[in-house]
């Protein structure tokens, strides 16, 4: 799941920030390893983002943890966020 909230400061560029629950990783290594994916996603992709913070949380447990997958489901996430921040501009 992505939470956003748009900055107030617009030429500060994006911030992230990580939810991941022991309760449905219950493995360091397996939590360690979602952050690590999702942050390299992040900084590869901070530059494309507005000025926002995120947030990313885990809501469900993954059935296997790997990194492939991971960066897919937040890559579609990016996605999505840049589509919906970009409509309102497009159409006023």
């Amino acid at each position: 799941m992505l939470h956003y909230e748009p900055r107030a400061v617009p030429g500060s560029g994006a911030r992230l920030g990580l939810v991941i629950g022991k309760k449905l990783l219950r493995r360091a290594v397996d939590r360690n390893r979602v952050k690590r994916c999702i942050r390299e996603r992040f900084r590869l992709r901070r530059s494309d983002l507005p000025a926002c913070d995120l947030i990313v949380r885990l809501i469900a447990r993954p059935a296997t943890v790997q990194g492939k997958l991971i960066v897919e489901d937040l890559q579609a996430l990016l996605d999505k966020l840049a589509g919906r921040l970009r409509s309102p501009a497009e159409g006023g």
